[in-house]
């Protein structure tokens, strides 16, 4: 009984992790802003440093410092380009 509990076990976190990766967001083929484009906003607005970015729930989040030190998190639309989130991470 212990080995079909293991082995259930096993297969629950070998398919956990995979379904991690495989439902990684995605930029949408009508998204007129990259990655590129949105990390030049941010560095407009003011971030010295973007630590993370990504394609997630239909627009670009992330996390970045700017030039007073702090940590924030932020969105930008893909469509527009413009920050919809400029948040301190805390």
């Amino acid at each position: 009984m212990k080995a079909i509990t293991r082995l259930f076990a096993g297969l629950a976190i070998v398919g956990a992790m995979g379904a991690s990766t495989a439902w990684a967001d995605q930029p949408g083929a009508d998204w007129k802003v990259t990655k590129d484009q949105a990390e030049a906003t941010l560095k407009a607005a003011g971030y010295t440093q973007i630590t993370k970015i990504e394609a997630d729930d239909g627009h670009w989040e992330g996390e970045g410092t700017k030039a007073d030190g702090m940590k924030y998190e932020f969105h930008v639309d893909p469509l527009t380009g413009k920050i919809t989130k400029d948040e301190m991470d805390h």
